[in-house]
């Protein structure tokens, strides 16, 4: 599946101005060609980061059951690093580690941290996974409306990894001086995950209780917003 609009990453260019190699000698007309190359770079450089960077976002194909739904494009891309967190804690057949948690930081292709990733509560008071801005701080919130594993789909997931999700942003709030980077996200979908399962093992006694397991992860996140 393709979806084009805004990478994560803005694009970098300047405008070019014309300079002496535009000239020709003996004369003060600009050449036809490096005047209109010139114009040509300029009004890519006012145009906004997201039409520049329109097409360089392919998200990969998905289960049939994480498209998202029609009327939305993608124009965010992230790639996460970080941790999936589990505590120990006691359950009706015994214990169990129980996920309380992510930890990660989202880069672009530049490696610039663009996003972090955590659990909060919302503006209502539930907890919820979170996305903010490491730029102006604005903040989104998810829900999970569907999922797929290595069990489920094996021909997209990993064996070992964290299941691939598509999120719908449930609650939004803007940045302390306004920013509102996020808060046009409609969906997320969590793909290409590697890692992050709960151990296999250290979780099985009272003396275990407590304990906590920060379990290595990346993935790729993708946002969604309403389409122009």
């Amino acid at each position: 599946m393709r979806n084009s609009s805004e990478a994560l990453q803005s694009a970098g260019h300047r405008p070019a101005l014309l300079g002496m190699h535009d000239i020709q000698p003996g004369s003060h007309r600009p050449r036809h060609t490096g005047l209109a190359a010139s114009m040509v770079a300029i009004a890519l450089a006012l145009a906004s980061p997201s039409a520049l960077a329109a097409h360089d976002i392919d998200v990969p194909d998905v289960p049939a059951n994480l498209v998202v739904p029609d009327g939305n494009e993608v124009f965010l891309v992230g790639h996460a690093v970080g941790t999936q967190n589990y505590v120990c804690l006691p359950t009706a057949g015994g214990y169990a580690w129980t996920f309380f948690g992510p930890q990660a930081t989202l880069f672009n292709g530049g490696d610039k941290q663009l996003i972090t990733h955590f659990l909060s509560t919302d503006t209502n008071g539930t907890a919820r996974p979170t996305w903010q801005d490491s730029k102006d701080s604005s903040a989104i919130w998810g829900a999970v409306i569907a999922s797929a594993t290595s069990a489920t789909a094996p021909e997209f997931v990993v064996p070992g990894a964290i299941p691939w999700l598509l999120l719908e942003i449930v609650d939004s709030r803007p940045g302390p001086n306004g920013g509102a980077k996020l808060t046009e996200v409609t969906y997320i979908q969590r793909l290409a995950t590697f890692g992050g399962t709960a151990p296999a093992a250290g979780c099985a006694a009272a003396r275990d209780v407590g304990k906590k397991a920060l379990v290595p992860y990346t993935t790729d996140y993708y946002f969604y917003r309403e389409n122009d």
